[in-house]
């Protein structure tokens, strides 16, 4: 439980990715969802180039703090435990925060760079470890682990961006034999369908490729599925909880970056219309494909009920989800019977439980008195 003392959560957001725009959304709205009783936020900006700022306030609008906030460090150092600033001002002491509340997407955010500093600085933080976040960042590892675990995946392949690069004539003819059109091609390692394409005649397969190479080392190719869209929220660390299933009705051709954040007219229907049956299978899938990856905290599981078959394909995993007003994730867990700011709550106490257990793990080997002097092998 939650303290009397107020604590500080460090939120972060911003970051080095495409998602960028997304993440500075999101943010806002858990500030926002933060009760002033129980937590005094920090709003920690990165910017574009990387640079870590914060502000000096949480009622600061977030676009401000990366352009005049001050410019901190996080030190991987879990004795120190806070950010220090770059440049020392007197009466400008360190900053302390008692838990980090990553709101990032995307790369360096969202793929298990930030939570490997955070481990470093031995601070408790929100949301799933580096090994959960990077194999939920890469869309071609995170789908063989699917299909180890049996769970049913859209039919893929991956091409490294170098083997795109030398070998496109072969590349292509193996794309084509593979797979009908229309397919999608993107990143394997982003979100929010940046750099996707829906690839529906062979003369846009290089135009595709070429797209989804800018933003990462390697590319996904997935077999087109003409379906529904449909969502579970999951949550918890040892003791999975899953929400009841939402579906995305885009009002574009499919629900890429645009009819997610830049337009309105896409439909959220939560409950999503499914049977009894239908909704225990999404859920057991979700719980299922969190085990997976080894999540913990909290994800978004993404699936695909193709029309036609009535199969349930799960096509993957999102270990910060969207936290905008109009995002599936506290959406999905409202019309389950959490509201916003207690799930807000629960996803700090989660963050802290897990830092909690860690602390119990030991990380050196203790020496028999009197048995000095160099280990040998």
């Amino acid at each position: 439980m939650v303290s009397s003392k107020r604590l500080r959560v460090g939120v972060l957001f911003g970051g080095r990715s495409g998602e960028h725009e997304v993440s500075l959304a999101s943010a806002a709205s858990v500030i926002r969802a933060l009760d002033p009783e129980k937590y005094e936020a920090v709003p920690i900006g990165i910017s574009k180039e990387g640079r870590w700022l914060v502000g000096r306030g949480a009622q600061e609008l977030l676009a401000d703090v990366l352009k005049s906030g001050d410019r901190v460090i996080l030190p991987p150092d879990p004795t120190a435990a806070t950010l220090v600033p770059l440049v020392p001002v007197a009466g400008r002491p360190s900053i302390m925060v008692d838990v980090i509340f990553p709101v990032l997407h995307g790369t360096f955010g969202e793929d298990g760079t930030v939570q490997g500093l955070m481990e470093l600085a031995g601070l408790p933080y929100v949301g799933a470890g580096v090994l959960a976040s990077a194999v939920g960042m890469d869309k071609d590892v995170q789908k063989r682990l699917f299909e180890q675990a049996g769970l049913p995946i859209v039919p893929f392949m991956t091409v490294r961006r170098s083997e795109w690069e030398h070998k496109r004539a072969a590349t292509l003819k193996a794309i084509k034999k593979t797979f009908r059109f229309p397919f999608f091609v993107k990143p394997a390692t982003l979100g929010s369908s940046v750099g996707m394409t829906r690839v529906k005649t062979a003369n846009e397969i290089s135009g595709a490729m070429d797209l989804a190479a800018e933003f990462a080392l390697k590319i996904v190719i997935e077999r087109g599925i003409a379906g529904r869209e449909i969502e579970v929220a999951v949550l918890g660390n040892d003791e999975l909880r899953a929400s009841i299933p939402g579906e995305i009705v885009p009002h574009r051709e499919y629900y890429d970056y645009t009819a997610k954040y830049l337009e309105g007219g896409t439909d959220l229907l939560i409950p999503a219309p499914l049977n009894k049956k239908q909704i225990k299978s999404f859920q057991d899938y979700a719980v299922r494909a969190f085990g997976a990856i080894d999540g913990c905290g909290m994800a978004r599981c993404d699936f695909f009920l193709e029309r036609r078959s009535g199969k349930i394909f799960v096509n993957e995993l999102n270990t910060i989800p969207g936290f905008t007003s109009i995002s599936m994730y506290p959406k999905l867990w409202e019309a389950s019977g959490l509201p916003y700011t207690q799930l807000i709550d629960r996803l700090i106490d989660l963050g802290l439980e897990l830092h909690r257990e860690k602390s119990r793990t030991k990380y050196s080997i203790e020496l028999p008195e009197g048995a000095g002097g160099a280990l040998t092998t």
